[in-house]
């Protein structure tokens, strides 16, 4: 699974549906329209069809605005984008004007990707880093002003800034440059993505490559194959050790940390982490772990956010006041994903109470059990036992044991002997007047209704976890709570 992000820019070459499609499936993560060049009814069109197919696809594509001016970004808050790339910045105070903007039509949580394009962007980078939610190296710009033999040194030192502040970083401009006329890559181009990704580039984006290029996909693969390629390489234990060296010590850096470190020792197959805001997935991500990092969140717009984030596979996940609620919620919609799968060992983070951004503060190990029904639990307890299929006491007699999971079509009065003493009730009825729902609250028996299928999906004799807390019943013996 590809960590470094792509960022493209979609015009003439890739704005049709069939290549966005396309690009999606190959590695796009951000979709970026760019305002210097064309009107605004051409990228109006562009974003409604980007918003189209993300939503076909299920995939959270974010979109960023490149802007020139003002009324670039009011166009950029009606059309709901989820970047703003603001050109030429050259001191804290650019940043902070757009900000202002944001605030006065209310989307101030519209995250600004500054763009540094020339010397006094350079001069002033530490306070643009500090007020910015994220950096562009647009490397063009920079070496028309600044000596070209300067600009390796310089990307550098802005992505080792950037990775110490916790802001993504996107290397920029001529990743591929020879791939708008060629199927392939140079031998230097190949080299200069890997190396971007080597410095710590969370993100990486194409240009004219996509824009007006004449192989727009090949350009995605290969940026994407480079990707994978590169990341297998790195000493992610040496990371993790420099990184903690590097990081001030607060409570979320720290739980982070200890994330990444558990992950690593225990050789996780992903890391899971609960966010509100997307503070706690992108303080994970500053470590660099091999395994994934799941970004569950309730909200589409920190979903799409997390997109831009190195080694963020962003997941949307119901509302839920409940820490345990939220964390199988979080789990369920990894395995909806495909990104864990039953068995799977993973770290969880999040915060407690569930919902207050910035407050990281429980770490959690867990096994991965495999979901065979979900229905509508009652109570808020988790179960393990052996099942025993009935929906009449002829077809229980002589095979329930006691503390057995009663799995039945329906319950009624003559199964009540069987009832109490069964450890959890699994019906295919729905309805929280049916029988099975009243007996499950009376007694409190932990109790799945509306389980669709269960008499005939679960065995006589199998073993299997029941969480009546989020009406899951899992495979196996499995600790979700």
């Amino acid at each position: 699974m590809k960590k470094t992000k792509i960022v493209c820019t979609i015009g003439p070459a890739s704005e049709t549906e069939e290549v966005l499609r396309e690009l999606i499936d190959n590695g796009l993560n951000i979709a970026r329209i760019d305002f210097s060049c064309e009107d605004q009814e051409n990228h109006k069109k562009r974003i409604d069809t980007i918003k189209k197919i993300r939503e076909e696809v299920d995939c959270p594509i974010g979109i960023m605005l490149d802007i020139k001016d003002v009324d670039d970004i009011k166009f950029g808050i009606e059309n709901g984008v989820d970047f703003i790339a603001a050109s030429f910045i050259r001191q804290a105070s650019d940043v902070l004007e757009i900000r202002r903007v944001l605030e006065e039509n209310e989307v101030g949580d519209t995250w600004i990707i500054s763009k540094i394009e020339d010397q006094e962007g350079i001069d002033h980078i530490d306070e643009i880093i500090n007020v910015s939610d994220g950096i562009i190296i647009s490397r063009g710009n920079l070496g028309i002003e600044i000596m070209t033999e300067k600009i390796p040194i310089l990307q550098k030192n802005i992505i080792k800034k950037c990775n110490k502040a916790g802001k993504p970083v996107i290397t920029a401009t001529q990743m591929l440059d020879s791939m708008i006329r060629n199927p392939r890559p140079t031998r230097a181009e190949a080299t200069d993505v890997a190396n971007a990704i080597l410095d710590g580039s969370d993100s990486l984006m194409l240009s004219e490559e996509t824009t007006i290029g004449k192989y727009p996909v090949e350009a995605v693969k290969t940026m994407s194959n480079i990707s994978l390629r590169t990341e297998a390489s790195l000493d992610y234990s040496e990371i993790l050790c420099s990184k903690g060296v590097e990081k001030e010590n607060t409570t979320t850096g720290a739980i982070s940390r200890a994330t990444c470190t558990i992950a690593k020792d225990l050789g996780a197959d992903a890391i899971i982490s609960v966010t509100s805001s997307g503070y706690t997935a992108r303080a994970v991500s500053e470590f660099r772990p091999r395994a994934p990092i799941v970004g569950a969140t309730t909200s589409k717009k920190v979903m799409r956010r997390l997109s831009l984030i190195w080694g963020v596979c962003p997941v949307l996940i119901a509302q839920s006041n409940s820490t345990d609620e939220v964390i199988d919620l979080s789990i369920h919609g990894a395995l909806k994903k495909g990104y864990i799968e039953g068995g799977n060992l993973i770290v969880i983070t999040a915060g407690v109470p569930v919902g207050v951004s910035g407050l990281t503060n429980l770490i959690k190990v867990h096994t991965v059990g495999e979901v065979l029904l979900k229905g509508i639990g009652i109570g808020n307890s988790a179960v393990t036992g052996k099942v025993c299929v009935g929906s009449s006491p002829k077809e229980i007699e002589g095979k329930f044991e006691k503390n057995d999971i009663l799995v039945s079509v329906a319950t009624d009065r003559d199964m009540m002997k069987y009832i109490e003493e069964a450890s959890a009730i699994v019906v295919e009825q729905g309805g929280l007047t049916s029988h099975a729902a009243i007996i499950g609250i009376n007694l409190g028996i932990p109790t799945i209704i509306g389980a669709n299928g269960a008499t005939r999906i679960l065995k006589d004799d199998e073993m299997i976890t029941v969480n009546s807390l989020t009406g899951l019943i899992y495979k196996g013996r499995t600790n979700t709570l």
